[in-house]
């Protein structure tokens, strides 16, 4: 299966379920934009903040997050294949040094 095909697949699979769990939050908030009554302000302004976050939140990430897999595959997919041109056998460094938990250990075994 191609890249593309994977990525519409998938979006095709998650829309419905991620429209519902979003819309039934941002619906959840719908009485604190609308509230009247004793501190309703604060409850309209943290609502109206929620609402509108929620909403352009779930717009950005139903259409973002399609392309920002299908771009991140692409430039896997090209560094891969320049990782497939690198030499096998690299050149051996220096060995490295001990540290004090080395040297603990290998005094206690002794």
């Amino acid at each position: 299966m191609s890249r593309y095909q994977a990525t519409l697949d998938a979006v095709q699979l998650r829309l419905r379920p991620i429209m519902m769990t979003s819309f039934a939050f941002i619906l959840g908030v719908v009485p604190l934009v609308i509230s009247e009554g004793a501190g309703a302000e604060m409850r309209r302004t943290l609502g109206t903040a929620v609402f509108a976050g929620m909403l352009g939140v779930t717009l950005l990430g139903i259409f973002l997050t399609p392309v920002f897999y299908y771009v991140i595959q692409c430039l896997t997919d090209r560094q891969g294949k320049a990782d497939e041109a690198l030499p096998v056998a690299l050149p051996a460094g220096p060995e490295p040094a001990a540290t004090g938990a080395d040297r603990i250990t290998t005094a206690v075994r002794k």
